[in-house]
């Protein structure tokens, strides 16, 4: 059974940091694309950055860029999204997402229809 995990969310005050983990189990993910999304009370699920199967290639939403960063460890099976100079506007539940199909080294993907497996979530919450 796959189960993606995520963990490392929590209350911080604005300016400040988390990082986000999201351990993959139940097959491995090393050749797939990976994302992370939220969603927010009352709005729909976005996009906040995706990363290609090598780590080469990423994507980010344009209010989060130069603040966060995503990146992946393949040998554990891992992604990560390290979220600098937090704001309010960034509370949401932050669920990561994984691809069933291999992709190639470049290939990175913004839309929540791309993707076949996802986490339950963790809460991140800024406060002002």
């Amino acid at each position: 059974q796959v189960q993606l995990v995520e963990s490392g969310g929590g209350l911080v005050q604005a300016g400040g940091s988390l990082r986000l983990s999201c351990a993959a189990s139940g097959r491995t993910f090393s050749s797939n694309a990976m994302g992370w999304f939220r969603q927010a009370p009352g709005k729909e699920r976005e996009s906040v950055a995706a990363i290609s199967w090598s780590g080469v290639w990423t994507y980010y939403k344009d209010s989060v860029k130069g603040r966060f960063t995503i990146s992946r460890d393949n040998a554990k099976n891992t992604v990560y999204l390290q979220m600098n100079s937090l704001k309010p506007e960034d509370t949401a539940v932050y669920y990561c997402a994984a691809r069933r199909t291999g992709d190639s080294g470049s290939d990175v993907y913004s839309t929540a229809r791309e993707y076949d497996y996802w986490g339950q979530g963790t809460q991140v919450t800024v406060s002002s």
